[in-house]
């Protein structure tokens, strides 16, 4: 209803309560939501405001009474430019700034690069980006949401909060939930979770309140199966933290939860600079290490180094990259923190599901990627990428085993990990460094449902008293019991060499093992090398050639007669493998098998227990 000027206007009691105060005495004249009353009702106070201006004319109540829902408690007389109807809501002003959000924008602003412009040139000065501008450039655009951005080291005890506040904000970890490649995948596709350390607070080190931080973010990457891209730089523990009675800190929590996610969600680590220690440690359980070409990578740093009685070195010095790129630690390396971004950004969408607007290279070329000459090395990393999508090819651990190729690549859209041997490196032949890359690879696809491509050509597992004493048995039966308990569909393509053990073991242990397996016009198959299986079985025939040029002669003409048999159309013939094809006709065999293939069921776990970390 109207509240003309002169009506009167009772205020009462919306909840039974004790009268607080009473701001206004008889005569008062009242703006429409003032308080007339403020009312204390289970511990809360409720202020009681006049719905209309006016002048009061009495006052019922006293500070100290005790009043009923509905009791009065003001009578106001409404003024004649009051224009107010009952019920109707008294505007609040939209840009009015409270102190308490003053304050917290203050906080907040404080801890964005903007509030450091020293520490930054610092940083840019040294070709380097701010854990936030790493963050910034992985997430898309107003996607990341931060959490614990208000921490502070927890040092208390020895430093004044406003240092804290100043000199270490986030605690050194920028950590939250944000949508990288969303224009491509749908929301949950897109969704990851991103953790940087901060080298520009105490050193990227690892301190109690940033552990907790670690803590609540990795448990939520496990509840809601969230990708995870880790920027490890910093030097590991930090050992000035006061707020907390912690003598060993051993109980920390973060190693096990990180380690746990492995195999469960893709997990992405990139070091840039020096990641030493607990750094690392974590580094160290990711999928795939992507490191900028000035990274050192170690267990131990410089002073831990120096502690242990080992020497004296520079930062540098400890695990650069010459070291942890042949060693096979580092899978992908990056030009600089950018470009490590942008590696990150392409690995993950290998995960997000199929991409769009694919072509392809005229796959007629694949027909003459094989040298017709059987023993001539050919260049297996240009025939994938004729095989593949263009530009979706990407290699890992490509500086390590050299004998292996290991590539996530798209076949139509479709991710597909690649294993290839490379007849450019030992002839092909899998050394135990090669089975490694490769049963690791396996896991790494098979945990993510991945489907598996062998390119097979190989003239088996290497062989020689050498090559025992790198425990070559050990390894290669890694390769066979993790072929052997594969869950996503593969399939082998035998290019030329298909030999003996290492033949078997590109197909899942069996060449009956994958959904098909298939040999190009240039395939060659048996038991063992050709070379090997005429000397050895043709041994005392060849011994009794006395004229050498005659022996030669006969054993050439004995591998011929082994080449003739063991060829990929004999062999066909005898049903041991599906079908010769010809090369051109490879992706439509690939992607023909896909859409047979079941798709993988819901998943609310793991499938496997975690992935070898090397």
């Amino acid at each position: 209803m109207d509240l003309l000027p002169g009506s009167i206007l009772t205020v009462v009691a919306p909840v039974q309560g004790t009268v607080v105060s009473v701001p206004v005495a008889p005569g008062d004249a009242v703006d429409r939501g003032a308080p007339v009353a403020v009312l204390e009702s289970m511990k809360m106070e409720h202020v009681v405001a006049a719905a209309s201006a006016g002048a009061v004319r009495s006052v019922a109540v006293e500070p100290g009474a005790l009043v009923a829902a509905g009791d009065p408690l003001v009578v106001v007389e409404v003024s004649a430019d009051s224009g107010t109807r009952m019920g109707e809501e008294v505007p609040v002003d939209l840009d009015v700034i409270r102190a308490d959000l003053a304050e917290l924008g203050r906080r907040q602003s404080g801890v964005l690069d903007a509030a450091r412009p020293d520490v930054v040139a610092r940083r840019h000065r040294r070709g380097r980006r701010t854990a936030r501008e790493n963050v910034a450039d992985l997430c898309d655009p107003g996607t990341f949401t931060e959490y614990g951005s208000l921490a502070i080291a927890a040092q208390r005890a020895r430093r004044p909060l406003e240092e804290l506040i100043e000199r270490t904000p986030a605690d050194g970890l920028v950590a939250g939930i944000g949508r990288v490649n969303g224009s491509q995948f749908d929301d949950r596709r897109s969704s990851c979770a991103v953790l940087s350390y901060d080298y520009t607070v105490l050193a990227g080190t690892q301190g109690q309140q940033n552990h907790r931080k670690k803590d609540r973010l990795f448990e939520l990457i496990e509840r809601l199966r969230l990708p995870v891209v880790l920027f490890a730089e910093g030097g590991g523990g930090r050992p000035g933290d006061t707020d907390y009675a912690v003598i060993t800190g051993l109980d920390t929590l973060a190693f096990s939860l990180f380690g746990r996610l492995s195999g469960l969600v893709p997990m992405v680590g990139i070091a840039s600079g020096w990641c030493f220690a607990g750094n690392a440690a974590l580094l160290g359980c990711c999928d795939v290490i992507i490191a900028t070409r000035d990274a050192s990578i170690g267990m131990g740093g410089p002073a831990m180094i120096e502690g242990g009685g080992l020497g004296t070195y520079g930062p540098e010095e400890v695990g650069p990259l010459d070291v942890q790129v042949p060693n096979g630690v580092v899978d992908l390396v990056a030009d600089d923190d950018a470009d490590a971004v942008r590696l990150a950004r392409s690995y993950l969408s290998y995960f997000q599901g199929p991409s769009e607007g694919w072509s392809c290279a005229d796959q007629r070329l694949l027909r003459s990627a094989i040298p017709e000459e059987r023993v001539r090395v050919y260049d297996v990393r240009q025939l994938i990428g004729i095989l593949a999508d263009e530009d979706s090819v990407m290699e890992l651990r490509q500086g390590f085993a050299g004998g292996m190729v290991t590539a996530l690549v798209r076949v139509e859209g479709r991710t597909v990990g690649v294993v290839a041997n490379n007849p450019g490196h030992l002839g092909g032949a899998i050394d135990s460094d090669g089975a490694d890359k490769a049963a690791r690879f396996l896991q790494l696809c098979d945990a993510h449902d991945v489907p598996i491509l062998f390119l097979c050509d190989t003239p088996g597992f290497m062989v020689g008293p050498e090559a025992e004493r790198t425990a070559q048995v050990r390894h290669f039966g890694r390769l066979f019991v993790i072929g052997a308990s594969l869950t996503v569909p593969f399939f082998t393509m035998v290019l030329r060499k298909g030999y003996g053990l290492g033949a078997q073991a590109m197909a899942g242990g069996s060449f009956r093992s994958p959904i098909f397996t298939v040999a190009w016009p240039s395939g060659e198959l048996g038991g063992m090398g050709l070379e090997g299986a005429v000397r050895l079985g043709f041994r005392r025939e060849l011994e009794a050639v006395e004229d050498p040029e005659q022996r030669e002669a006969q054993f050439q003409s004995m591998v011929e007669r082994a080449y003739q048999h063991g060829r990929a159309i004999n062999v066909a013939t005898a049903f041991e493998i599906d079908d010769v094809i010809d090369p051109a006709d490879s992706r439509r065999r690939i992607v023909d098998a896909l859409r047979a293939a079941p798709p993988p069921p819901p998943r609310t776990g793991k499938k496997r227990s975690c992935v070898d970390t090397w």
